[in-house]
């Protein structure tokens, strides 16, 4: 199998991982079909980069969002500081998530590391147990390689359950 082919074959996959797990949760006012359309263009600047390394920690993070059952979009209760480089080289982002419903809720985060501009580098999930009600708690996204230059980070999709 060639590397194109591969490549091709990742992007595939990866999209229809992504669409299947957003048409599933979206409730935020929008339709499933926009947030899958959406989840489908990040999927294409992607493989468009031709990074095996970024589509692979975006398949996994796919996964792992899919395995977050009965998620609902939970965007909005999630803020990210700025991005930093830790010891290793590795961008990280402080996630803050605010559970504002009545009782304990557990978050699952996909965080989006990019480029000035605005090409995805990497990609991770952090999930964050057990908020309390009315309350907030931090946690760190790491991206999974090395990242130099000005990286950003965004929320690309936020579950609750």
């Amino acid at each position: 199998m060639t590397t194109k082919t591969a490549r091709g074959l990742w992007a595939v996959l990866l999209t229809t991982a992504v669409m299947s797990t957003a048409a599933a949760c979206s409730d935020d006012g929008g339709s499933a079909s926009s947030t899958a359309s959406k989840a489908a263009s990040a999927a294409a600047s992607v493989a468009s980069r031709g990074s095996d390394v970024v589509a692979s920690a975006t398949a996994a993070a796919g996964e792992k969002m899919k395995n977050f059952k009965n998620g609902v979009n939970a965007k909005g209760d999630v803020e990210l500081g700025k991005p930093s480089t830790d010891s290793d080289g590795r961008a990280t982002a402080k996630v803050t998530v605010t559970n504002s419903a009545d009782s304990k809720k557990s978050y699952a985060v996909q965080v989006n590391f990019r480029d000035g501009s605005g090409n995805l580098l990497d990609t991770a999930v952090v999930t964050v147990d057990d908020v309390g009600a009315r309350s907030s708690k931090d946690a760190t996204a790491r991206s999974n390689r090395k990242l130099s230059g000005d990286v950003k980070a965004d929320v690309g999709t936020a579950l609750r359950h």
